[in-house]
């Protein structure tokens, strides 16, 4: 474990906080992947991975849901509260919800929409699959 400055999180030896521009490039990939698998594939396929902590575009660029207050990957549990819960919170008075999460996002030294604040969760890096 090492301490990042920049987040005042620690982190495990090997990763690093996702930037904003990979968590940007993960939304986009998820409506692509969405379109793809037919919508049904894509919500099988991230049922599979929430337990290891991921999401599908999160899984294809490397990335995991980390829980910093627990040192650990979230859980099927944690996962389930930020994408469902947090993805009705942001999206329950549509434009300006998302605005102030985007905003949340983009702003903060943790990089954390309203979703990971929901969930307690930051997004990392993890080119290496260091994290099992």
């Amino acid at each position: 474990m090492y301490f990042d400055p920049a987040s005042g999180l620690t982190l495990p030896q090997g990763v690093e906080l996702a930037t904003v521009g990979r968590r940007i490039g993960a939304y986009f990939l998820s409506i692509v992947l969405s379109i793809v698998t037919l919508g049904i594939g894509y919500i099988i396929w991230g049922l599979i991975v929430w337990r290891r902590g991921t999401s599908p575009a999160f899984q294809v660029l490397g990335m995991r849901v980390w829980r910093p207050n627990e040192s650990r990957p979230a859980t099927f549990g944690t996962m389930a509260l930020r994408n469902i819960v947090g993805g009705i919170a942001t999206g329950i008075l549509g434009i300006v919800t998302e605005l102030i999460s985007f905003v949340m996002f983009v702003s903060g030294g943790r990089h954390q929409s309203l979703a990971d604040k929901i969930g307690s969760t930051v997004v990392i890096h993890d080119p290496n699959k260091i994290i099992a």
